[in-house]
């Protein structure tokens, strides 16, 4: 019990710190670029067409609605955390998680079942917390317009269920499954291909693994599986648009053969 609760309040941690980032990472994959692009450098000193960054965009947020405003979303965002922690680990739990911690060692078939356990917690959370993502989503994005649909919890959900019934509120879960699925079997199937046939000295345990594909793999994961993110957000959001928006928020430059249009404030 105080393992839960310590994961739920540091998860509520990293989640309000995190969220000037995600809001800023959400109106980009829409496609919403308020500020003009200017010229800059790359990382290599080529001059180039620069988008701006996280910090820059962060503060033209600010500017509008002050740093209160970074934190919009932030309450649905909250509820999914809290809930998606507290299912996850009961699935985990029901499924002899713990049981199988006992083992030591590290075989194909251990690695198969402690991912399929995984899994299974994961898809049961994200499916439990959809209805929160949506609603996170949809207060983000409606900065672009001032809208004031979704301003509270209750009356987002009024909304949400009036205007579209209840599969509005599962909008963009399947490419959002899928994403998760793919990334989990992808970052453990890789972690124990090198952990057993390219170190010198195996890992022992079951927890070590998933440190090293966390630290290894996760990132090359996550790469992969980042259009099946962009598709489930804007589905959430009915939108659509390019498979690697919003994939870097530090050095963004204009995609070749894309203008920026000042009425519109985005790319075409």
């Amino acid at each position: 019990m105080a393992d839960a609760a310590s994961q739920v309040l540091l998860g509520s941690g990293l989640t309000i710190l995190s969220q000037p980032l995600m809001y800023v990472k959400v109106l980009i994959q829409v496609g919403y670029e308020p500020l003009p692009p200017t010229i800059g450098r790359n990382i290599f000193g080529r001059q180039v067409c620069q988008l701006p960054g996280l910090f820059c965009y962060a503060q033209h947020i600010a500017s509008i609605d002050g740093r209160r405003g970074l934190f919009t979303g932030l309450t649905p965002r909250l509820c999914s955390g809290v809930l998606g922690t507290v299912v996850h680990g009961k699935v985990l739990q029901e499924s002899g998680h713990g049981n199988g911690q006992k083992e030591g060692s590290c075989s194909f078939d251990r690695v198969i079942k402690e991912t399929t356990r995984e899994m299974i917690a994961r898809s049961a959370a994200t499916l439990i917390t959809h209805p929160f993502h949506v609603i996170t989503l949809r207060s983000m994005v409606q900065f672009i317009g001032r809208e004031s649909k979704y301003c509270g919890l209750c009356d987002s959900i009024v909304t949400i269920y009036r205007e579209e019934g209840i599969l509005g509120f599962f909008a963009g879960l399947i490419p959002r499954l899928l994403g998760d699925i793919i990334s989990l079997w992808l970052c453990n199937s890789l972690a124990y291909l090198v952990n057993t046939y390219a170190l010198d000295s195996g890992v022992s345990t079951m927890n070590e693994m998933k440190s090293y594909s966390q630290a290894v793999t996760g990132f090359f994961a996550s790469m992969l599986t980042y259009p099946f993110v962009l598709v489930s957000n804007l589905m959430a959001v009915n939108n659509c648009g390019n498979m690697s928006r919003g994939n870097s928020l530090f050095f963004r430059k204009v995609p070749f053969g894309k203008t920026y249009c000042c009425d519109l404030r985005m790319l075409i």
